[in-house]
């Protein structure tokens, strides 16, 4: 399989096995993906004022996001990892986590007050399935925070093939406003953290190009290319804010 090609399903048992050990090196490791990905659901969080939600933390990994919703409310982290999540139960014991598949799973209709998916959109095989389900167990006005792959920019990446057991179906942003729109309104979307591993663009996202101009006083042109790249949607991430329509 070609890096760029996509893989649309694989059995349930692979995906299991492969998520255990994709995320079993993630219970210490946090990239930087990882920790914007978690500013921005935080930032969204802290503006609702509110440590009563309901939230559920959908394909929650290794738990570590869990770690920082707990603030927020009662907190309720799935993912197929099941050998992962026990030992997430254990480091995060103020919240609760259910090992399984997501879309099997049964849930109380429109008992959470936000869902949040952190790069799982792309690892699902019917993408707008697993958003109505997430919009069914949603309160009405209820919010999904969701961070997913940016095509594009992936697309400018050398990534190796999908792995056994690892479904691949990146989007772009037309293509998840899209999938949004029939049971959201969407309030924010937006892209963040560009990196690059080939072409033009690894050289100006260069780690020694960022500590040259900070070492001169220049941070604030590191902080205009990472901007500019995000506004043209260069971001590895995007990033969604979502309420669901309301039920009349």
């Amino acid at each position: 399989m070609h890096k760029s090609e996509q893989r649309y399903d694989a059995p349930m048992s692979e995906q299991v096995d492969f998520w255990n050990s994709w995320n079993r090196c993630r219970e210490t490791q946090r990239g930087e993906v990882s920790l914007e990905q978690s500013k921005v659901v935080s930032s969204w969080l802290e503006r609702l004022a509110r440590t009563d939600l309901n939230i559920i933390d959908v394909g929650c990994g290794a738990g570590w996001m869990c770690e920082n919703l707990v603030r927020f409310g009662h907190v309720t982290g799935t993912d197929l990892s099941d050998e992962v999540l026990k030992r997430a139960a254990m480091r995060v014991p103020s919240a609760k986590f259910i090992s399984g598949d997501f879309m099997a799973m049964d849930f109380e209709p429109m008992s959470y007050d936000v869902a949040v998916s952190l790069e799982v959109l792309s690892h699902v095989n019917n993408q707008a399935a697993y958003l109505n389900k997430i919009s069914d167990i949603l309160r009405s006005g209820g919010y999904l925070m969701l961070a997913t792959q940016n095509r594009p920019a992936l697309e400018r990446n050398d990534i190796p093939a999908a792995a056994e057991g690892q479904i691949r179906r990146w989007v772009d942003r037309h293509e998840l406003s899209e999938l949004l729109n029939d049971r959201f309104e969407v309030i924010e979307m937006f892209s963040i953290t560009p990196q690059f591993n080939s072409g033009y663009l690894r050289y100006l996202n260069s780690s020694k190009l960022g500590s040259l101009f900070a070492s001169i006083g220049l941070d604030a042109v590191n902080k205009f290319v990472k901007t500019s790249q995000e506004k043209a949607w260069l971001g590895w991430t995007i990033m969604a804010l979502a309420r669901k329509r309301e039920v009349r």
